[in-house]
C-alpha cells in the first residue's frame, strides 16, 4: 500500500535510490504514491564523504528520516546518516509487515478489489490501529472484537477476521467463552463447584496454555483461554465448557456454552 499524502517531518522512511549526483542522492519512496525525496551529501553519512557512491548504489533500498517537506515546490528533504541501525532495523520490519497486510488485503476481498473500496478498508484500519498489519494483527488475537469500533461492515470484519486467522502468525492468542450451569439437586452448589474444578482441567491443562475461570452472575461463568494459536485457544476454550457441562448432567443439570455474554448483564 502506497500513502497518497506527504510525510511528516520526523518520520522514517523506506526508499529505494533511483539517481546518484555529485551533491546527493534521489530517492523513489516506497510508502507514498509519486513521492521522492533527496539527501544531500552531506546528509548521507557522517564526515567527509569524496565519493557519494562509496555509500550507496542505484537500486539499494534505504531508511531515512525526513528532515523537511515543501509541498509547494514538491521537495521532500531526507537524511540517511540520522537513522541508527536499530531504527533502520525496526523501520524495514514496519515496511515488510505492511507489505504482507496488502498481500492479505487481496486475499480477504479478492484481486479485482476497486481502489476506492479499498481504502476505505484500509482507512478504517489505519485509524483505529496506525498500521494495516496491526489491523490484522489484533484480528487475529481478538476476532471481531477487535473491529467492532470501525466503520467496516460484519462481512468485511467476517473477512477480515478470517484471513487474519488464516495468515498472521502471533505469539499467542487469547480467546473468551461463557457457560450457564444448574444443577436441580439439593447439593447443586457443590456439583457446580466439581463442574468449574472440571472446566479449570484440574491440573491437567498444558504449560502453554492459560486457563481461567471466572464467577459472571448466575448461572453464567467466563471461560478465558490464553495459547499459541487461534486453533489451539478454541479447542481448549471447548473443551473447559465440556468438561464442566458433563459433571452438571450427570446430576441431572444443564449447561448451555456460548461464545457472547448473555444481554441482559450489566
Amino acid at each position: 500500500m502506497k500513502y497518497s499524502g506527504w510525510p511528516e517531518p520526523g518520520e522514517l522512511v523506506v526508499g529505494v535510490v533511483d539517481e546518484i549526483e555529485d551533491f546527493g542522492v534521489f530517492v523513489d519512496l516506497q510508502e507514498y504514491e509519486g513521492k521522492r525525496g533527496l539527501v544531500h551529501i552531506s546528509e548521507v553519512a557522517s564526515g567527509w564523504i569524496k565519493n557519494v557512491r562509496d555509500h550507496v548504489g542505484e537500486g539499494q533500498k534505504v531508511v531515512a528520516k525526513v528532515l523537511e517537506v515543501d509541498t509547494d515546490s514538491q521537495q521532500i528533504d531526507l537524511s540517511i546518516k540520522d537513522v541508527n541501525d536499530h531504527q533502520r532495523k525496526d523501520k524495514i520490519q514496519e515496511w515488510k509487515n505492511e507489505q504482507k497486510a496488502d498481500n492479505w488485503m487481496e486475499l480477504a476481498f479478492g484481486s479485482d478489489l476497486d481502489d476506492e473500496t479499498y481504502s476505505d478498508i484500509a482507512g478504517g484500519l489505519l485509524s483505529e490501529f496506525g498500521s494495516l498489519y496491526e489491523g490484522f494483527e489484533q484480528a487475529a488475537i481478538h476476532g471481531a472484537e477487535a473491529l467492532e469500533d470501525t466503520d467496516l461492515s460484519d462481512d468485511q470484519i467476517a473477512n477480515l477476521v478470517e484471513t487474519a486467522r488464516e495468515n498472521v502468525s502471533v505469539p499467542y492468542v487469547n480467546v473468551t467463552g461463557y457457560v450457564d450451569l444448574t444443577c436441580p439437586e439439593q447439593d447443586g452448589v457443590d456439583v457446580i463447584k466439581e463442574a468449574l474444578q472440571a472446566a479449570e482441567g484440574d491440573g491437567d491443562i498444558p504449560e502453554e496454555i492459560e486457563l481461567e475461570v471466572t464467577y459472571v452472575g448466575s448461572p453464567e461463568y467466563r471461560i478465558k483461554v490464553q495459547a499459541p494459536d487461534y486453533k489451539t485457544a478454541e479447542s481448549e476454550l471447548e473443551a473447559s465448557a465440556d468438561r464442566a457441562a458433563k459433571v452438571v448432567r450427570q446430576h441431572d443439570g444443564s449447561a448451555d456454552y456460548h461464545r457472547e455474554r448473555n444481554q441482559d448483564e450489566e
